[in-house]
């Protein structure tokens, strides 16, 4: 009886080790089982993910590649006029006629504004617009007995802008974009508009060889309706005159030059005005006008002043370059220098008290 007891107690050990390592078996296949699944999904989205060259995938690479995906997808900005725009030497077309593999693929418009087709040889489709081409080639197709209804898609992928001058007086000149004839006062807004030394003509030179350039008499305040219905085209130059400038010399209190207001005009009063008005010694009865003509001749003229100041006589419109005169009254010059003198000597004679 002494000899069984060690054995059995080994063989209670080894059951207890058996049992143990059992239920941890156990518990470890319980809980793998649990996960697997779980394993799995993050498999499938790891697999989902985007692939790098090389290198961990960061963070600040998963931003550049999702960026780089919605900038694929967006929509492109197409200008509103773009629908009216004439196509021309350079243009790059995507053409497909349904049902006929041979008109499919893309033609770049030659020097000539032809594009070359299959079995149709050159078509000229410059200056025209997109819509208008598409059933161009439509009515060749037609008519060259290819296609008795022929089903035809023609897209613009390249072209060149056509660009306006816009020149002179405005805030920003320079060329814009302009792919259609737009509205004068549309294609001056392009430039920031007209300046404050804009004078009240426009002038438009157009980019066919051999037109005459048009003057047009538009005003920065106001905008008639002759003025609406200017259009300016595509590769046109667009000049913005400046003011007419007038001087006014003399006796007034500001000599100078003075653009002209009031949409270009200005009269006598107005430019004497604009000088701060006649000085304390003007002769202001009869002031003088030197006017250049148009052929390089001067005249002299002399204009009642007093009168057209009272209203007794109308006013004189100036033109740019006018020279206006007012003369100094000698009579007021003489007593404007003798009271200088009296002032002077009397300065000089207190001087001369408080020295001795």
């Amino acid at each position: 009886m002494a000899t069984s007891m060690p054995s059995r107690a080994p063989t209670m050990e080894r059951i207890n080790r058996v049992t143990h390592n059992f239920l941890r078996l156990t518990l470890v296949a319980t809980v793998l089982s649990i996960l697997a699944p779980k394993a799995g999904f993050a498999q499938i989205n790891m697999q989902q993910l985007p692939s790098y060259p090389s290198g961990a995938t960061t963070r600040s690479q998963g931003r550049a590649d999702a960026a780089s995906t919605t900038h694929g997808a967006g929509l492109g900005i197409v200008p509103e006029d773009f629908a009216q725009l004439k196509l021309a030497p350079g243009f790059l077309l995507g053409l497909n006629v349904l049902d006929d593999s041979d008109f499919q693929g893309e033609f770049r418009i030659d020097e000539d504004g032809n594009i070359e087709l299959p079995t149709l040889g050159n078509v000229r489709v410059a200056g025209e617009t997109a819509p208008e081409a598409r059933a161009h080639v439509r009515a060749v197709l037609v008519k060259n007995q290819i296609l008795k209804d022929p089903q035809v898609t023609l897209t613009v992928l390249e072209y060149t802008a056509p660009q306006v001058t816009i020149v002179g007086e405005v805030a920003a000149p320079g060329k814009y974009p302009l792919l259609a004839p737009h509205k004068l006062v549309d294609v001056l807004a392009l430039a920031g508009g007209p300046t404050v030394l804009a004078g009240n003509e426009v002038r438009i030179v157009p980019a066919t060889s051999g037109a005459k350039p048009l003057l047009v008499h538009y005003s920065k305040d106001s905008n008639p309706k002759s003025v609406e219905d200017v259009f300016v085209d595509p590769g046109d130059t667009v000049q913005v005159k400046r003011a007419g400038v007038v001087y006014v010399l003399g006796a007034v209190n500001r000599p100078g030059g003075y653009v002209m207001q009031e949409e270009g005009t200005l009269n006598i009063l107005q430019a004497v005005s604009l000088a701060n008005g006649t000085s304390i010694a003007a002769s202001t009865g009869t002031v003088y006008l030197l006017h250049r003509n148009a052929d390089g001749t001067e005249v002299d003229i002399a204009l009642p002043y007093k009168k057209i100041s009272r209203g007794k006589a109308a006013d004189v419109q100036l033109h740019a370059t006018d020279i206006l005169y007012v003369p100094t009254s000698a009579m007021k010059a003489i007593l404007i220098n003798s009271q200088g003198i009296i002032s002077s000597a009397a300065s000089a004679s207190i001087y001369a008290v408080a020295v001795h």
